[in-house]
């Protein structure tokens, strides 16, 4: 079975933003603008994404 996945792409930066949406983004293992990170499109990882949806981009 083949997973499927996402590409999360960090937008913008972290500064003045709330505490747990600083750790969100940490979880979903963005670390720097402009990263992107590969990951497996759980119901987990789309609630953390719809969390922080105004400092990520999304790609299916």
């Amino acid at each position: 079975m083949v997973e499927k996945k996402v590409k999360v792409t960090l937008v913008k930066g972290l500064i003045g933003t709330r505490q747990d949406h600083r750790a969100t983004v940490r979880g979903l293992g963005l670390k720097r603008r402009n990263q992107t990170v590969e990951l497996v499109d759980t119901p987990a990882v789309r609630g953390m994404i719809g969390k922080v949806a105004y400092l990520v981009k999304c790609e299916d």
